[in-house]
């Protein structure tokens, strides 16, 4: 990989025009660099905050080159880049983190079997490409358990729980794909991730892990750091720079992952890798000494990362859908900063902003 080293002034491509890229051209800006954001929707919200973007489909090559040509280092705010259009861009210029990287993450099965063979643990899980393959599956990881295509798919969508009175036959056809992945169910204690960044010359730096709750399949409320013990958070911490490192990752990532009981003691299980930055690290804007953001860019800059320090409890709730309407109520709440993403209609489901409250550490007297 060519090393890339950026200087004020220089512009960094990010595909995908999300609220996600609006906080890394955001985060860029106070580092004096350039962003240009590359996407189909002409109403993304990472247009608002840059000066140039290209809107274009990702399988346009002429607007990919131009967009190519444009920048310095290219980089992701979705882990679902099309694997021509990143090909295309790479042969042009730096994308980071590495395309190769997607091959791994893009596709659940060869993400489990690559945790697997660096001895993390995972769920059971089993691959399947028909309804007599589900039917074994079944039989040999037991029930419940929750089928899942094998690419794309995020807050929920692309996967059922196969309850014992179901029919495999009808779920299987209602996935409507040929290649999917039988996960067993895991009775977690509760949900944590790390946000790790890492840099070409190899330093790995980890924002304290962070515990989450969903609801409806989606991420509501994380809270930092996680009410854990310091022996499992290191083990959490540990699996995040394992990985990290096997992927010889540049950027940062997300480790999302399960706690169980095992053993009369407790451990942690890897649900699934987001190679970018992700909504559970959303709390570093404003709750730690260095936002996720500002780590990635770094990262892909060439510039060493920062030591990550937590300025208090932290907790970020999500704005999702209607609750949008109701922005104003934060305004007057103490230690509450309130970050809207200025998408266009509150759809159910679609995350419009968050709120990031800070408790300050208690002086002891």
């Amino acid at each position: 990989m060519t090393a890339v080293t950026l200087k004020p002034g220089d512009t960094i491509g990010i595909l995908g025009g999300g609220q996600l890229g609006r906080m890394l051209a955001m985060a860029a800006a106070r580092l004096g660099l350039r962003c240009q954001v590359f996407s189909p929707d002409p109403d993304s919200p990472a247009f608002d905050v840059v000066a140039s973007a290209t809107c274009a489909e990702y399988a346009d090559v002429e607007a990919l080159e131009l967009f190519a040509s444009d920048v310095d280092v290219i980089t992701y705010e979705f882990e679902n880049v099309p694997a021509a259009s990143a090909m295309i861009l790479g042969a042009r210029r730096p994308v980071l983190p590495d395309r190769k990287i997607l091959e791994t993450t893009q596709d659940r099965l060869i993400e489990k079997d690559f945790v697997r063979r660096l001895g993390i643990g995972t769920a059971d899980y089993a691959e399947v490409s028909s309804a007599e393959d589900l039917r074994t599956a079944i039989a040999n990881i037991g029930l419940p358990a929750v089928l899942k295509t094998r690419r794309f798919g995020y807050d929920g969508k692309g996967q059922s729980i196969v309850r014992p009175a179901e029919d495999p036959d009808q779920i299987w056809n209602d996935l409507g794909t040929k290649f999917a992945i039988l996960e067993a169910f895991v009775p977690f204690e509760r949900e944590i991730s790390v946000i790790a960044a890492r840099s070409a010359d190899g330093q790995v730096e980890c924002f304290d892990v962070t515990e989450n709750e969903h609801r409806d399949h989606i991420l509501k409320v994380s809270r930092a750091p996680a009410a854990i013990s310091d022996a499992l958070a290191a083990q959490a911490i540990d699996v995040a720079q394992r990985i990290a490192n096997a992927l010889d990752y540049v950027g940062v990532l997300a480790v999302e992952m399960f706690v169980v009981q095992a053993d009369g003691g407790r451990k942690v299980l890897v649900n699934e890798i987001a190679p970018r930055v992700h909504n559970s690290g959303h709390w570093t804007l404003d709750g730690a000494s260095i936002s996720q953001f500002e780590q990635h860019i770094r990262a892909i800059a060439g510039w060493p990362l920062g030591k990550p320090v937590r300025h208090g409890q932290v907790t970020m709730t999500n704005l999702i859908g209607e609750e949008i309407n109701d922005y104003a109520q934060w305004l007057c709440v103490p230690g509450a900063t309130l970050h809207l993403y200025g998408k266009g209609a509150a759809r159910p489901s679609r995350k419009m902003g968050h709120v990031t409250q800070v408790q300050p550490p208690q002086k002891s007297s």
